[in-house]
C-alpha cells in the first residue's frame, strides 16, 4: 500500500521548472534514495511533501491527506532532520527533547515513556544528562533524530544524515535508519552515493526536474547500458585463439587482450547486456582446456549509472 503519492507535480519559480510533471508512489516502510545533481529538483519536491510551498499544479497525498486541503494533518506525519540539526546547545540530552516533547503536546507518562523509548532507539542511553554542545557530530545528528521522531511520525525526512561524520559514526546512524525504516517510510536526501547503496531499498533520480531512474538499489546497479563487461584471466592460452574463440560466441562485441603477466592473460570481454554468455564462455574455455585464474562479470557502481543518467561526464 502506497503511504505517498505524488501525481503530476510541476513548480515554476518565474519561468524556470524546477520539477517537471514528476509521478511517484512510495510504500510504507520503505527507505527510499532520493538523488540528484544540485538544480535536479530534490529540495523542492521535499519542501512541497513538508507543505512548506505549494505546488504550481499536480498534488501530493499522503495517506488519506492532500497538501491542499489537509496540510497541517500531513505535517503531523512527517519528521523532519535537516543536515545540521536546529540543538540547543546548552541544554541536556534529556532537557532538550522533553522541551521537544513539550512542544509536541506530550504529557505526563506518555512523555517520560517516549523520552526513554527514543533514547533507546537512538542510542543515547550515554549521555542523557550531558550538555549538547559536549557531543561529537554524530551523537548530535543522534538527538536530531530523536527530535524528529519525537511525534512518532509515520514518515521520516532525512537530509544528508551522516554528512560530516566519521566511519563508526557513519555505520551507526545508517542502523539506526534501517531499524526505523521497519516500521516507518523514510526518505533519504544525500549527495553519498555509497550510502543509499548501504542503506536505501529503493532509489529515485532526479535530473532536471524529472525522475530519470526508478528502482530497487541492486536492480539499478545491474541494469544496463548499451553493454556490459566480463573480465578474464587465462593460463595455457594464446590471445590470438581465445579472442577467435570467443567473438565468435553470440553476444560477444569484442575481446581485447591485455599483455601477459606470470604466464596468464587478462582479457576484456565487451558483452550484449541483454544476454547472459557466462556459460557460453565457461563451455569454450573447458573445451580447450585452458586454466581460469579469474572469471568475473563487471557490476556497475551506483556512481556510474547516476553519471550516465544525469550526464556529468
Amino acid at each position: 500500500m502506497a503511504m505517498i503519492r505524488i501525481n503530476n507535480l510541476t513548480k515554476y519559480y518565474g519561468d524556470f521548472c524546477a520539477v517537471n510533471n514528476i509521478s511517484l508512489e512510495i510504500k510504507k516502510g520503505e527507505v527510499l534514495g532520493l538523488l540528484g545533481p544540485n538544480g535536479a529538483g530534490k529540495t523542492t519536491t521535499l519542501r512541497i511533501l513538508t507543505c512548506y510551498m505549494p505546488p504550481t499544479s499536480g498534488t501530493i497525498t499522503v495517506g488519506d491527506y492532500n497538501i491542499h486541503d489537509h496540510p497541517l494533518e500531513i505535517k503531523r506525519m512527517i519528521g523532519y532532520l535537516p543536515e545540521s540539526a536546529p540543538l540547543y546547545h546548552d541544554m541536556l540530552v534529556y532537557d532538550y527533547l522533553g522541551f521537544v516533547a513539550d512542544i509536541r503536546g506530550l504529557k505526563d507518562n506518555r512523555k517520560e515513556e517516549r523520552i526513554r523509548e527514543l533514547s533507546q532507539t537512538c542510542g543515547l542511553k550515554e549521555v542523557m544528562h550531558r550538555p549538547i554542545g559536549e557531543l561529537s557530530k554524530g551523537y548530535k545528528q543522534r538527538v536530531g533524530l530523536a527530535h524528529a521522531m519525537m511525534g512518532d511520525p509515520e514518515i521520516l525526512i532525512l537530509d544528508e544524515p551522516t554528512s560530516g561524520l566519521d566511519p563508526n559514526q557513519i555505520v551507526e546512524i545508517r542502523e539506526i535508519i534501517k531499524r526505523i525504516g521497519r516500521e516507518r517510510t523514510v526518505i533519504l536526501s544525500t549527495h553519498i552515493l555509497s550510502e543509499v547503496e548501504a542503506t536505501c531499498d529503493r532509489v529515485v533520480i532526479l535530473h532536471r526536474g524529472r525522475i530519470v531512474a526508478d528502482d530497487r538499489t541492486e536492480a539499478l546497479r545491474t541494469s544496463a547500458g548499451d553493454r556490459r563487461n566480463i573480465r578474464l584471466t587465462l593460463q595455457g592460452a594464446k590471445a590470438e585463439d581465445v579472442s577467435k574463440v570467443l567473438s565468435g560466441i553470440e553476444g560477444i562485441y569484442s575481446v581485447g587482450a591485455g599483455g601477459p603477466e606470470d604466464g596468464a592473460i587478462r582479457f576484456t570481454l565487451t558483452c550484449d547486456p541483454k544476454k547472459d554468455v557466462r556459460a557460453d564462455i565457461y563451455r569454450a574455455i573447458k573445451a580447450h582446456d585452458w586454466i581460469i585464474l579469474e572469471f568475473y562479470q563487471e557490476t556497475r557502481t551506483l556512481e556510474s549509472v547516476f553519471r550516465e543518467l544525469t550526464g556529468e561526464g
